[in-house]
């Protein structure tokens, strides 16, 4: 009984431990990334977001962006605002729940999308070219069906848009989702076990392409590691699989221009699944498929993000020939190929349906 006693109390005392790490740990994260914009209130949360307002003479429409999971606005913002300052005005957002942006009622996707909208119209964008990396894509289907008078362009970059094999994702989103355990694991070791694995994780986001110097602090992955932010990044990923299964069918009202930017060592998303189906979904669509190319062509490849900003926008941009020239620049890259192994179709998977 005392040894038992002792267990219990020795679990306890860890879990306070734990608790107190992370407590410190978030507040640093907090200091070391500090907002960068500004904020406004939007349908019940307070939103973080970087206006860039339409420079004199202009030559592109507006951009508004949309990250991924695990990110915020300025994965986005650090490789492209330097492209386009001058050509467009740009709209970077921290999504409900990620970076400094509160959750409020912004639960579903199609939630987020109405947000992102109202922010819009906050600021004056009656319409934009929308960008979205990764899970981002997934919101701008709902985005470009919800507010389609909104939607000037559109342009997926290795986004995550439709059913997937098994419809799995990593352990770490099913814990965190379970009521209690998830709020438990969260608060104290999500936070410690995120901050030893971010680097390895990082390397296969970008794998086979080279991870760039700094990118990590730079762009603040680690926002995601607070308490609040994890569960956001939590409950988005669990829900992703049935709204895509959903949404999928009616990609095809779908009428804005539509570049898709994808390569074909992704090793976060199944590029053969997502990217390929929105080209066979979205009336018109574009592919740009890229060889070796991994899931960040925003940061390896923002030449060819900006190209087709312009091509969606109505200018004689010649796509292939700018994927020939990243390809080009990344021929040779194996980075991290040992550890991050690519992911596979069954080839059932890959017929149209």
């Amino acid at each position: 009984m005392n040894l038992t006693c002792a267990v219990l109390l020795f679990l306890v005392a860890l879990l306070f431990a734990l608790a107190g790490i992370t407590r410190v740990g978030a507040r640093s994260i907090e200091r070391r990334s500090p907002p960068v914009g500004a904020f406004a209130e939007i349908r019940g949360a307070r939103v973080h977001y970087v206006h860039v307002p339409a420079p004199a003479g202009a030559d592109l429409p507006p951009v508004v962006f949309i990250h991924g999971a695990s990110a915020n606005l300025k994965d986005q913002m650090l490789p492209l605002k330097p492209l386009l300052e001058g050509r467009a005005e740009m709209l970077f957002l921290d999504r409900p729940g990620f970076g400094w942006s509160e959750r409020g009622d912004n639960e579903t996707l199609a939630a987020q999308a109405d947000t992102i909208a109202a922010l819009m119209d906050r600021l004056g964008i009656a319409k934009a070219v929308i960008v979205a990396h990764s899970f981002g894509g997934a919101i701008t289907t709902a985005f470009a069906r919800q507010h389609p008078d909104k939607t000037a362009g559109l342009v997926f970059v290795s986004a995550a848009t439709h059913p997937w094999p098994g419809g799995a994702t990593a352990w770490y989103y099913k814990l965190t989702v379970t009521p209690a355990i998830g709020w438990l694991f969260s608060e104290t070791l999500a936070y410690p076990a995120g901050m030893l694995r971010i680097g390895d994780a990082t390397a296969c986001v970008f794998s086979p392409n080279k991870v760039p110097e700094l990118y990590i602090g730079d762009a603040s992955i680690p926002l995601v590691l607070r308490p609040s932010a994890f569960r956001a990044n939590a409950r988005d990923v669990a829900q992703l699989y049935d709204y895509v299964r959903a949404a999928a069918p009616s990609y095809r009202e779908i009428k804005a221009p539509t570049i898709v930017i994808s390569g074909d060592r992704d090793k976060v998303v199944y590029a053969t699944i997502h990217s390929v189906g929105l080209k066979r979904d979205i009336p018109g669509a574009e592919l740009i498929w890229v060889p070796n190319l991994g899931h960040k062509p925003d940061w390896i490849a923002p030449d060819l993000i900006v190209g087709a900003i312009q091509k969606v926008a109505g200018k004689d941009v010649d796509l292939q020939a700018l994927a020939r020239t990243v390809e080009g620049r990344i021929a040779g890259d194996a980075h991290n190929d040992g550890k991050c192994p690519d992911i596979k179709v069954p080839d059932a998977e890959l017929a149209p349906g």
